[in-house]
């Protein structure tokens, strides 16, 4: 399926006659007649087909003079998986304006950070999505702002400022030409059961179905840091390094969503902090399109089957992430853990949990990178990936982020001492976000290969998984889940 989608007519029609929540996120519908635009699933009549207009984003929908449906809300609909499965320019910008960079840093720092100049940046913004970086900024803040209104008691002032608008006057007008409510109509209207303990925002993540939360919360609770991230009471928790400042989140998987409860220390990070989260736990994937790939081989259909949707688990922090995957080296779960706890309690800055439990931001890379490497329980070798990786990531001439051109990333990694293909790809399926990465040497792989009769040699297990294309690191999740033991961090 292509992000152009848009562009099919017929298909769009029907998608919106069935009310197919799997196409939420991939296109929006306008009606000329309304000057509504919805997303596919919305519950009410279907519009006639003559009255019917569709675009790429919700941005272009509002710069075309188009407001949100009240009932099917199109503004908290998934994002498209494009953003997420693609390495192009368009799919990168995507990532970093969900990240918060064009509030910050601007178009031109947004430019800069893809390495091409700002008007390339929006004529290839503008021919797909039907919008700019700064109209596509400007939904973003909307969505924002109506999450603040109606899930905290914070003065409108506070959340024009959290939101990321100029003034006031933008505030009002943007959510009033965006919801056709006031910021004040719009709290009046809330959900009652939306409101949660003060300090804390309660939100729902949505999703495509089906989900299975297993791997993907398993993962997360199995691999766990003390002090930065726990498993209690059904949720899993960490703590966020932000643009701004630091923050706790909690996520519960429901059978519909996920409960995100946030603590931030500054509410200008909350996109940012949203963001990040839907990255971590793969929120935007299309499983029906994923799976209907992988059920293409025999030998895998079985366990697609059994537990569809299985998600890859990934990050909220790149440069963690990668130095997590040092320290993981050639050794079991729970001694990585025990590595990365020293570290924390170490060198990590303190944070105030209310809830208790999580004590610390896990260390920054110039931290990190200022450490005595004689204080490093591990082999020589090890201590030499680990010091060349902070150290370049400190210094800025190795840089991981969502922005990331994943093979760019690929060769620059295999270049440093310590760094395998198993540690590479690793950071690319968990931290870069490649939907490709594949694992062929990882012994919890091979060992369920031969368990299911698929070759269980790297060299023929590779040629085999070619018709897994481009989903082999969902292939992976699948494999992993067969072994009882599915967390290994043993290839180099």
């Amino acid at each position: 399926m292509q992000n152009g989608m848009h562009t099919d007519r017929e298909r769009c029609v029907r998608a919106v006659q069935s009310k197919d929540a799997r196409f939420d996120g991939w296109f929006f519908t306008a009606v000329v007649t309304t000057r509504i635009y919805c997303r596919p699933s919305c519950p009410v009549v279907p519009p006639k087909p003559e009255n019917m207009t569709f675009y790429p984003s919700a941005a272009a929908c509002q710069q075309a003079g188009f407001r949100a449906c009240k009932r099917c809300r199109p503004d908290t609909s998934p994002g498209s998986p494009a953003w997420n499965e693609r390495a192009d320019l368009v799919a990168r910008a995507m990532r970093l304006i969900a990240d918060g960079v064009v509030d910050r840093e601007g178009v031109p720092g947004l430019a800069a950070r893809l390495g091409y100049s700002t008007r390339q940046v929006e004529r290839q913004l503008l021919a797909e999505l039907g919008a700019g970086p700064l109209a596509l900024a400007r939904a973003q803040r909307a969505q924002t702002a109506r999450l603040l209104i109606e899930t905290t008691a914070l003065p409108m002032a506070e959340i024009a400022f959290a939101a990321g608008f100029s003034s006031i006057r933008a505030f009002n007008d943007t959510v009033r030409e965006v919801f056709a409510f006031s910021p004040s109509e719009l709290r009046s209207r809330r959900p009652k059961q939306t409101m949660t303990a003060p300090g804390a925002l309660g939100l729902r993540l949505p999703f495509r179905a089906p989900l299975n939360p297993d791997n993907l919360f398993g993962h997360l609770a199995a691999t766990a840091v003390p002090g930065v991230e726990e498993w209690r009471d059904g949720a899993y928790r960490r703590t966020l390094r932000l643009p701004y400042g630091h923050g706790i989140v909690a996520l519960t998987p429901q059978p519909d969503y996920i409960a995100c409860r946030l603590t931030l220390s500054d509410m200008r990070d909350l996109p940012v902090a949203i963001s990040r989260c839907r990255r971590m736990l793969d929120l935007d994937a299309d499983p029906v399109a994923i799976d209907d790939q992988l059920r293409t081989d025999p030998l895998l259909a079985p366990l697609v089957d059994k537990a569809p949707g299985r998600r890859v688990p990934r990050t909220v922090d790149e440069a963690e992430f990668a130095v997590r995957a040092v320290l993981g080296q050639q050794v079991s779960t729970s001694a990585a853990r025990t590595h990365a706890a020293r570290l924390v309690t170490a060198h990590g800055e303190p944070v105030q949990d209310p809830e208790g439990g999580l004590t610390h931001l896990f260390p920054s890379s110039q931290a990190l990178a200022a450490l005595d490497p004689a204080s490093l329980a591990m082999p020589r070798t090890r201590r030499t990936t680990f010091t060349t990786l902070v150290n370049q990531l400190a210094d800025g001439s190795l840089h991981l982020g969502v922005e990331s051109d994943w093979e760019e990333i690929r060769s620059r990694l295999l270049s440093l001492p310590g760094f395998g293909p198993w540690t590479v790809d690793v950071i690319a399926m968990r931290a870069l976000g490649d939907p490709d990465a594949f694992l062929p040497t990882d012994l919890g792989i091979r060992r369920a290969a031969q368990e299911l009769g698929l070759p269980s040699t790297p060299a023929a297990l590779t040629a085999r998984a070619a018709a897994w294309r481009p989903w082999r690191a969902y292939a992976v999740q699948y494999l992993w889940a067969t072994d009882s033991h599915p967390i290994n961090f043993l290839p180099v």
